[in-house]
């Protein structure tokens, strides 16, 4: 599946738009990831452990959504934004939508 946050594919003709598609995740950081990024933080550098839950929760979500768009029959996303939000501390929402198409490769 060819996921972008275009509206269109290069080299590609989409020949139906089939909805739109979604998925979400929520995480938490613990305790221990807390410490050491606060830790990072107080000495510099990036927090490398929140850097690798935003990449897992970001697959994540994007996973579900190809799901969806698989299950629509799709063969293509298109227009995806993705979205992350604070819902409480120490809680982050990670929302990713966009449109599930059909589409043709140009020859």
């Amino acid at each position: 599946m060819i996921v972008s946050t275009t509206p269109s594919l290069e080299g590609y003709k989409i020949t139906a738009y089939l909805g739109i598609v979604s998925g979400e995740t929520i995480i938490g950081a613990n305790v221990f990831k807390d410490f050491f990024a606060s830790i990072t933080d107080i000495v510099g550098g990036r927090s490398g452990a929140y850097e690798q839950v935003l990449r897992e929760a970001k697959a994540t979500a994007m996973s579900e959504m190809e799901m969806q768009a698989r299950a629509f029959g799709a063969t293509g996303i298109v227009g995806i934004d993705l979205d992350y939000e604070t819902i409480r501390e120490g809680m982050l929402m990670v929302t990713v939508a966009g449109t599930a198409v059909k589409i043709e490769k140009i020859f």
